[in-house]
Order: structure tokens, then C-alpha cells, then sequence
């Protein structure tokens, strides 16, 4: 059956990307980074410095527009700290959202696709030769952690070329961050032995979101992404969630995974980027 995208089922994903993003930014402040969460017309602005992942405007536009006292109020807090305003507007939010930004200076710079499958009927993880995939407990926090950076820094260049790339430091700032909040569930898979690739999974009560998951490039193409796809959807059907949910790049290579796991494309998010500079 086919998925359908309403308004509502965007605006709960929207709120789930809310609450990831103001989880890992108090990660980030529980150990020392200067952070800022300001809410916005029912969405979240956060900025914890610039390169950081977590620098941006999520869930914009799903409870009216936002006032210019509002949006003066975040620009400041951005430029106070020297970092670009990056807002992802979903296709869903508020009519005229786009058109207000626009205005204000903020530029089209790419867009990503949120993918949803429902996960009744899962049928379980296949076994695969040479592969073990198994839980990253907390003292491998580490291990998990140099698997994705690595992986993310080799990303494959299948698709539009990303919107967005990030420093070795502050990329695993955010993402040790990340792997220490409550309730994201870590997985490392191992080819012969060896960990050669590692993914990570939130349910937040029937909504699982995968967020991300990496190969190390002398291992793709070797099913080790597959594994890893299968084992998130079996993990997040077992805590309860009906609906899983990732994000990707249009054309990439995740996203052609994530389609041969039958996701579907839900709708699109526009990536709305605003310089800032003191004064």
C-alpha cells in the first residue's frame, strides 16, 4: 500500500526532527559547548557554533507563520555567534513560508527527501555471509563513533552533490553527542572480523528514525548497508514503532537503498540558507 503524506503525518515527523535536534544540542552543552534553543512557529531553532550539524531551523512553518520579532530574535542569536542560518523547510509546512524567507535574504541551497515505511510484516534480517551485525554497547561508544565519521567522510557521489559537509572535529563532537542520548539504539557490523560499518535507530513512540547509518569505502558494495537497513527496521519494530523514517539526498546511493527496502518518498525538504555577520 502506499504511503500518503498528509499535513498531520509531516508535522509529527517534523516534531520527532524537533526533539532529536534539542536532544543532541543539550548533549552538546552538557559538555561545555555554548548552545541556544529558541522556539519558532512550532519548529525549533538551534545553534550550537558554526560547523555543526546541529546549527539550524527544523520543524518551521506547521503552526502558523513566524512574526518578524520572532525570526529578528533567532538571525540575532545566529550572527552573534558567527554562524549561517540554515532553515530545512518541509513541502508541507505553511503556505507563503518560502516566499517570507526569500524576502529576508535566505537562499535556496539544495534539498533532501524524507522517506517513510511502514513496518507491519517485516520480514526478519537475512543472514549474509562473513557479516555479523550486532548492538555497539557503551564502552565501544568510541568504535561506533570513528566507523560513522570515517564513513561520512567518504560519502559516495552518486546524486546531487550535498548541500552541506562538516569538519572531522565538530562532526564527531555531534555525532559522540548522539550516541549518547537516551533512547538512539547503536548497531556496528563486522565483514570477517573486522567493524566495518555501524548505523543508529530512535524510536520515538511509533515513529523510528534512522539516523545514519555508514560503510567504511573498502568494504561497499558488499551488502554490509543492506544488513544494516535490515536489522534497524527489525530493532524498530520490536520497540513498538509502525513507521520508520530517513532522510536522504535525492538520487544517492542511500536513497536508492532505502527504496529497495521499500521506503517511500513522503515529501521534500528545502534547504534555506541565510549569511549572517554581526551588526
Amino acid at each position: 500500500m502506499t504511503l500518503f503524506a498528509s499535513s498531520d503525518l509531516a508535522r509529527r515527523i517534523e516534531a520527532s526532527e524537533c526533539e532529536l535536534v534539542a536532544a543532541g544540542t543539550r548533549a552538546l552543552a552538557a559538555r561545555g559547548v555554548t548552545t541556544a534553543l529558541l522556539p519558532l512557529s512550532g519548529g525549533l531553532a538551534a545553534c550550537s557554533g558554526p560547523n555543526s550539524p546541529f546549527s539550524k531551523v527544523v520543524g518551521l512553518g506547521f503552526a502558523g507563520l513566524p512574526d518578524s520579532v520572532e525570526l529578528e530574535r533567532v538571525e540575532a542569536e545566529f550572527a552573534a555567534r558567527e554562524t549561517p542560518l540554515q532553515v530545512e523547510l518541509a513541502t508541507l509546512a505553511e503556505a507563503g513560508l518560502a516566499e517570507l524567507l526569500t524576502r529576508r535574504g535566505y537562499v535556496l541551497v539544495g534539498f533532501e527527501d524524507v522517506l517513510g515505511r511502514e513496518l507491519a510484516d517485516l520480514a526478519p534480517p537475512r543472514e549474509r555471509a562473513g557479516l555479523t551485525l550486532r548492538p555497539s554497547p557503551p564502552e565501544e561508544l568510541e568504535t561506533w563513533l570513528e566507523l560513522l565519521v570515517e564513513a561520512f567522510a567518504a560519502p559516495d557521489a552518486q546524486g546531487v552533490a550535498t548541500h552541506e559537509s562538516f569538519p572531522r572535529e565538530p562532526l564527531k563532537r555531534v555525532m559522540r553527542a548522539m550516541g549518547e542520548m537516551r533512547g538512539l539504539h547503536r548497531l556496528i557490523v563486522e565483514r570477517d572480523g573486522l567493524p566495518c560499518g555501524g548505523a543508529s535507530v530512535r524510536v520515538d513512540g511509533e515513529l523510528a528514525q534512522l539516523c545514519g547509518a555508514g560503510t567504511l569505502p573498502a568494504h561497499r558494495r558488499r551488502g554490509v548497508q543492506s544488513a544494516l537497513y535490515e536489522h534497524c527496521l527489525a530493532l524498530a519494530a520490536r520497540e513498538g514503532a509502525r513507521l520508520a523514517i530517513v532522510t536522504t539526498l535525492p538520487g544517492s546511493k542511500s536513497q536508492e537503498n532505502s527504496l529497495r527496502f521499500g521506503f517511500e518518498r513522503l515529501y521534500t525538504r528545502a534547504i534555506l540558507r541565510r549569511e549572517t555577520a554581526r551588526g
